[in-house]
């Protein structure tokens, strides 16, 4: 099991597509749990979907006081996952959605408490569940807004490194 469900929905995300970006992959290591497995914070699934999207129509660095249909694009895929999230979930927040997969929150920081988090099927079949309901909705928010715009799968790769 890897764990780290923002890397795992990046990795799920960029291979289904073809897209090589491992700074990318890198930067999703601390929305691990919540950020920092503190459980507090937004799903990794979640931040890590974001990401990926961003990471394609998003605003470039160069283009801070332009890029607006770009920008637009990602505030409106963010909110189109997030209503995914609501509908399976109930919430963004990863220590509600462990409440609801599992019944219960986890202290990551306490061994007993992060085996009890193992042994429940964290890395079976409910983190990576969501993992995956994340990776779905991403890859098909991507292909909408890609096919909406009349870009090619290539136009995506090209997109992800610019």
């Amino acid at each position: 099991a890897w764990g780290g469900c923002a890397q795992c929905t990046l990795i799920a995300v960029l291979e289904t597509l073809g897209i090589e970006n491992r700074q990318l992959i890198k930067a999703g290591t601390g929305f691990a749990a919540g950020g920092g497995r503190m459980c507090d914070g937004v799903c990794g699934g979640y931040a890590g979907g974001i990401m990926a999207m961003s990471s394609i129509f998003g605003r470039r660095r160069e283009k801070m006081d332009g890029d607006t249909d770009d920008k637009e694009a990602s505030f409106k895929m963010a909110t189109e996952l997030r209503e995914t999230f609501l509908s399976e979930y109930g919430s963004v927040i990863c220590n509600q959605i462990h409440t609801k997969l599992f019944g219960r929150n986890y202290d990551m920081y306490n061994p007993a408490d992060k085996e009890q988090f193992d042994l429940d099927g964290a890395h079976i079949d409910k983190c990576t569940g969501v993992v995956g309901t994340a990776a779905k909705a991403v890859v098909g928010l991507i292909l909408e807004e890609a096919e909406r715009r009349g870009m090619s799968l290539e136009d995506i790769r090209e997109a992800a490194q610019s």
